[in-house]
């Protein structure tokens, strides 16, 4: 026996057709979206590294302080961009990496340390096509998203402060057994 509905093969392919590109946008629109998130993470976790190795491993006296500056900030350095992902290029293409800028002030009591990681802008070509100007009307909110995702990319920043090192000395008795 017919069926009295008649057939309506062709839908779902109008319906995929369409919306195809639509859900591919918002894809990769999402996927950068938890690039930036797994970098702020990832900054976070690179920072109480630096910050806590910097505090285990550096020195008081002017003479050693300047073996921190040449070769422990260069060493720890070296291995928040390999935590990050610099040194590969997949990780390096999913969260638009640029650069790091690893600042280690310790003038004060306390040692602080930032950490400045520049991305480029993800430029989903879908969403730059149009001009800002005209697009923004003037928002400023609008115009620094539109900046971040089109022309300059960004800046994530992590600033970790440490205190003194203060390693235990061993215990001395008064008369010195």
């Amino acid at each position: 026996m017919r069926s009295i509905f008649p057939s309506r093969r062709g839908q779902a392919t109008t319906e995929m057709v369409l919306l195809f590109p639509v859900m591919v946008v918002f894809i990769l629109f999402i996927i950068k979206i938890f690039g930036l998130l797994v970098l702020t993470q990832k900054m976070e976790i690179a920072g109480f590294y630096a910050a806590r190795r910097y505090q285990l491993q550096s020195h008081t006296s002017d003479y050693l302080k300047r073996w921190d500056r040449r070769y422990l900030e260069k060493d720890i350095k070296q291995k928040v961009e390999d935590y990050i992902g610099f040194n590969n290029p997949g990780m390096v293409r999913l969260l638009s990496l640029r650069s790091l800028k690893l600042v280690i002030d310790d003038s004060g009591t306390w040692t602080k340390i930032t950490m400045t990681v520049s991305t480029r802008p993800p430029r989903i070509k879908f969403l730059c096509k149009y001009d800002k100007l005209p697009l923004c009307k003037n928002d400023l909110n609008c115009l620094k998203g539109y900046e971040f995702l089109c022309e300059t990319g960004g800046q994530v920043k992590v600033i970790k402060y440490v205190g003194p090192n203060e390693r235990v000395l061993p215990f001395v008795r008064p008369e010195g057994h």
